[in-house]
């Protein structure tokens, strides 16, 4: 048993179960024992590897299209070049390379990252130096915002509920025989799940996360106010159906109520609710990540990469493209969803 799991045992048989959620929150960012806190889980040395660890193709091409973005707009100086959970900075290290072609937008640019883990912004800091940590995008100065969010929303605590006739009953993490386990609270209406009786049956689950709205609000706000645009891409569709939560450890799923702090744990993004949330800001078309890329001509700085390559190193640059945009790979499990004024056009890549 983890020291977090005792932890959390203790509290449960003393106050009764918790919801996925604030076990969600407990397991990834408890101050000594969460997951985030406590481990370096990036690259292949750690528990999973994000589209920037597989290859540099996916941030410079993130970033030069905020970058044609910014020129579409204008080019707005200064401006706020924001990254929500930067992992090591590999990505945010990516695009200031890639768009140092780009006349005007470093000089114009202010890094800013939004960050809880102490650990990662030491790794953070080494790769993107200039850049300014807070914990919160509320902290960031207002102005043009340009912002990029790869596989963030999906690490918000969500809370699960169990259609159960015409009421729900919520999944909570409670205690069996001394360990930790999924159970369901007694049934109850919810008018927060009223919309959802028409498309769904019993014994279906629906997923909320209450943090993504605001999120996902205050970068429309700022957006429709100073200007600027965002890539939101993560896994998931566009509306949530079923049990999506899981935990990697190793580069293998595991159980994720069975050892709080030592996988990741995460659940598939609702589109639809980043949709809903972005006004009044517009959001473009919900498109796959393989989609996306194509249209940015990563087939084409595939083949530049791969022109004085040979043997393992060719070969790496194969797999990561194939990996990268692959509809049996990433390329059609991670969608994105950019977010742009009213009047302006998409970045490139989307389609409004």
């Amino acid at each position: 048993m983890t020291e977090l799991q005792k932890l959390l045992a203790a509290r449960i048989a003393a106050t009764g179960p918790i919801t996925v959620a604030d076990y969600m929150a407990e397991a990834l960012l408890h101050p000594e024992h969460g997951y985030y806190t406590a481990r370096d889980p990036f690259g292949t040395k750690g528990d999973f590897i994000t589209a920037p660890d597989i290859s540099q193709m996916f941030g410079e091409l993130v970033g030069l299209s905020l970058a044609q973005a910014w020129l579409n707009q204008g080019a707005p100086a200064p401006f706020y070049l924001v990254e929500l959970g930067p992992g090591r900075g590999t990505l945010m290290q990516d695009a200031l390379r890639a768009t140092r072609a780009v006349p005007g937008f470093a000089d114009a640019a202010r890094v800013h990252l939004i960050e809880a883990s102490p650990r990662l912004r030491a790794q953070q800091a080494e790769r993107v130096p200039q850049a300014t940590w807070h914990d919160r995008l509320d902290d960031v100065p207002e102005g043009p915002l340009f912002l990029i969010a790869n596989e963030f929303l999906d690490a918000l605590p969500i809370r699960q509920f169990q259609r159960d006739g015409t009421g729900w009953r919520e999944r909570m993490v409670g205690l069996v025989e001394g360990e930790l386990a999924i159970g369901v609270s007694a049934p109850a209406p919810l008018s927060m799940l009223a919309h959802r009786l028409s498309d769904t049956s019993k014994g279906d689950i629906v997923e909320l996360c209450a943090q993504l709205p605001a999120v996902v609000s205050e970068t429309g706000r700022r957006i429709a106010a100073h200007g600027g645009a965002a890539l939101f891409v993560d896994y998931g569709d566009w509306r949530s159906l079923g049990d999506t939560l899981q935990a990697i450890e190793g580069h293998a799923s595991v159980d994720p109520i069975s050892a709080p702090g030592t996988a990741d744990i995460t659940a598939h993004v609702d589109f639809e609710a980043v949709a809903q949330a972005a006004a009044p800001a517009r959001h473009s078309r919900l498109t796959t990540q393989g989609v996306f890329l194509e249209r940015l001509g990563i087939t084409a700085r595939a083949r530049a990469l791969a022109a004085k390559l040979a043997g393992a190193e060719l070969e790496a640059v194969v797999t990561a493209h194939r990996r990268l945009t692959h509809p049996t790979e990433m390329g059609d499990l991670f969608k994105v969803m950019a977010l742009f004024p009213d009047g302006a056009t998409p970045p490139p890549g989307c389609e409004a």
